[in-house]
Protein backbone atom coordinates (compact mmCIF):
# COMPACT_ATOMS: atom_id res chain seq x y z
CA UNK A 1 0.00 0.00 0.00
CA UNK A 2 1.45 3.50 -0.80
CA UNK A 3 1.15 5.75 2.20
CA UNK A 4 -0.09 9.36 1.80
CA UNK A 5 1.73 12.44 2.82
CA UNK A 6 1.25 13.30 6.35
CA UNK A 7 -0.32 9.75 7.06
CA UNK A 8 0.83 7.06 9.14
CA UNK A 9 1.19 3.58 7.56
CA UNK A 10 -1.77 1.53 6.90
CA UNK A 11 -0.91 -1.19 10.01
CA UNK A 12 -0.81 1.58 12.39
CA UNK A 13 -4.35 2.55 11.46
CA UNK A 14 -5.54 -0.72 11.36
CA UNK A 15 -4.20 -1.31 15.08
CA UNK A 16 -5.81 1.70 16.08
CA UNK A 17 -9.05 0.93 13.85
CA UNK A 18 -8.81 -2.81 16.12
CA UNK A 19 -7.97 -0.42 19.88
CA UNK A 20 -10.93 2.16 18.71
CA UNK A 21 -13.06 -0.94 18.60
CA UNK A 22 -12.03 -2.63 21.31
CA UNK A 23 -12.65 0.33 23.86
CA UNK A 24 -16.10 0.74 22.95
CA UNK A 25 -16.98 -3.03 22.65
CA UNK A 26 -14.40 -5.54 24.35
CA UNK A 27 -13.18 -8.26 23.37
CA UNK A 28 -9.97 -10.09 23.19
CA UNK A 29 -7.83 -11.36 20.14
CA UNK A 30 -6.70 -14.48 21.07
CA UNK A 31 -4.97 -15.00 17.76
CA UNK A 32 -4.59 -12.73 14.57
CA UNK A 33 -2.66 -12.78 10.94
CA UNK A 34 -3.14 -9.50 8.50
CA UNK A 35 -2.13 -10.48 5.14
CA UNK A 36 -2.08 -8.62 1.80
CA UNK A 37 -5.56 -8.80 0.95
CA UNK A 38 -7.08 -10.53 3.96
CA UNK A 39 -7.00 -11.12 7.79
CA UNK A 40 -8.02 -13.79 10.19
CA UNK A 41 -8.66 -13.15 13.88
CA UNK A 42 -9.79 -15.29 16.66
CA UNK A 43 -11.62 -13.53 19.00
CA UNK A 44 -13.07 -13.71 22.52
CA UNK A 45 -15.83 -12.12 23.47
CA UNK A 46 -17.37 -10.86 27.10
CA UNK A 47 -19.85 -13.71 28.20
CA UNK A 48 -23.53 -13.49 26.72
CA UNK A 49 -21.42 -10.84 23.93
CA UNK A 50 -22.49 -12.46 20.46
CA UNK A 51 -21.97 -9.05 18.14
CA UNK A 52 -19.06 -9.62 15.80
CA UNK A 53 -20.67 -7.94 13.50
CA UNK A 54 -20.92 -4.46 15.05
CA UNK A 55 -16.96 -5.27 15.92
CA UNK A 56 -16.12 -5.42 12.39
CA UNK A 57 -18.58 -2.50 10.98
CA UNK A 58 -16.22 -0.17 13.30
CA UNK A 59 -13.06 -1.80 12.59
CA UNK A 60 -13.73 -1.13 8.74
CA UNK A 61 -15.30 1.94 8.93
CA UNK A 62 -12.27 3.36 11.42
CA UNK A 63 -9.56 1.86 9.06
CA UNK A 64 -11.27 2.81 6.10
CA UNK A 65 -11.98 6.53 6.93
CA UNK A 66 -7.84 7.09 7.80
CA UNK A 67 -6.49 5.53 4.21
CA UNK A 68 -6.13 7.06 0.87
CA UNK A 69 -9.30 6.20 -1.40
CA UNK A 70 -8.33 4.75 -4.99
CA UNK A 71 -9.35 1.38 -5.10
CA UNK A 72 -11.82 0.11 -7.51
CA UNK A 73 -15.16 0.62 -6.05
CA UNK A 74 -18.05 -1.10 -7.88
CA UNK A 75 -21.66 0.48 -8.87
CA UNK A 76 -22.94 -1.20 -6.30
CA UNK A 77 -20.62 -0.08 -4.07
CA UNK A 78 -21.09 3.46 -5.15
CA UNK A 79 -24.71 3.14 -4.75
CA UNK A 80 -24.17 2.40 -0.92
CA UNK A 81 -21.26 5.09 -0.70
CA UNK A 82 -18.92 1.85 0.25
CA UNK A 83 -15.18 1.40 -0.07
CA UNK A 84 -13.61 -1.55 -1.78
CA UNK A 85 -11.32 -1.91 0.30
CA UNK A 86 -13.55 -4.87 2.47
CA UNK A 87 -14.96 -7.95 1.49
CA UNK A 88 -18.80 -7.24 2.28
CA UNK A 89 -19.31 -10.18 4.77
CA UNK A 90 -17.28 -12.30 6.82
CA UNK A 91 -16.78 -16.05 7.75
CA UNK A 92 -17.58 -16.16 11.49
CA UNK A 93 -17.24 -19.38 13.47
CA UNK A 94 -17.78 -20.67 16.78
CA UNK A 95 -15.40 -22.61 18.32
CA UNK A 96 -17.35 -26.16 19.80
CA UNK A 97 -13.87 -27.25 22.11
CA UNK A 98 -10.24 -27.40 23.09
CA UNK A 99 -9.67 -29.20 19.49
CA UNK A 100 -11.48 -26.73 17.30
CA UNK A 101 -9.66 -23.80 18.84
CA UNK A 102 -6.57 -25.38 18.27
CA UNK A 103 -6.74 -25.83 14.97
CA UNK A 104 -8.32 -22.87 14.10
CA UNK A 105 -5.39 -20.97 15.59
CA UNK A 106 -2.69 -22.71 14.34
CA UNK A 107 -4.46 -21.85 11.35
CA UNK A 108 -4.45 -18.60 11.60
CA UNK A 109 -0.79 -18.47 12.24
CA UNK A 110 -0.01 -21.10 9.35
CA UNK A 111 -1.66 -18.55 6.45
CA UNK A 112 1.03 -16.70 5.60
CA UNK A 113 3.00 -19.93 4.60
CA UNK A 114 -0.31 -21.11 2.85
CA UNK A 115 -0.27 -18.32 0.91
CA UNK A 116 3.37 -18.55 0.01
CA UNK A 117 4.08 -15.29 1.18
CA UNK A 118 6.91 -16.86 3.61
CA UNK A 119 8.48 -19.96 3.64
CA UNK A 120 8.31 -20.02 7.44
CA UNK A 121 6.06 -18.94 9.83
CA UNK A 122 8.11 -16.96 11.68
CA UNK A 123 9.07 -14.69 9.12
CA UNK A 124 5.76 -13.20 8.70
CA UNK A 125 5.78 -10.12 10.77
CA UNK A 126 2.08 -8.93 10.83
CA UNK A 127 1.34 -11.88 13.31
CA UNK A 128 0.23 -12.81 16.76
CA UNK A 129 2.56 -15.78 16.16
CA UNK A 130 5.33 -13.65 17.49
CA UNK A 131 3.89 -13.05 21.05
CA UNK A 132 2.99 -16.58 21.06
CA UNK A 133 6.71 -17.38 21.22
CA UNK A 134 7.47 -15.05 23.40
CA UNK A 135 4.85 -16.35 25.89
CA UNK A 136 6.06 -20.06 25.17
CA UNK A 137 2.83 -21.06 23.40
CA UNK A 138 4.92 -21.98 20.37
CA UNK A 139 8.68 -22.55 19.53
CA UNK A 140 10.24 -20.20 17.15
CA UNK A 141 10.77 -22.73 14.55
CA UNK A 142 6.68 -23.82 14.57
CA UNK A 143 5.78 -25.54 11.45
CA UNK A 144 1.58 -26.48 11.31
CA UNK A 145 0.76 -30.10 12.00
CA UNK A 146 -0.16 -31.61 8.32
CA UNK A 147 -3.78 -31.95 9.29
CA UNK A 148 -4.02 -27.67 9.54
CA UNK A 149 -1.87 -27.74 6.32
CA UNK A 150 -4.06 -30.26 4.04
CA UNK A 151 -6.95 -28.55 5.65
CA UNK A 152 -9.18 -26.36 3.71
CA UNK A 153 -11.04 -23.49 5.51
CA UNK A 154 -12.28 -21.35 2.87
Amino acid sequence: MDIEKGRDAPPTWLRQAFRYTQQRHPFVIEAIVVLPEHLHCLWRLPEGDDDFSLRWRLIKAHFSRHIASGERVSASRQRKNERGIWQRRYWEHLIRDDIDYQRHFDYIHYNPVKHGYVAKVADWPYSSFHRCVKRGIYPPDWAAPPAIVEQSWE
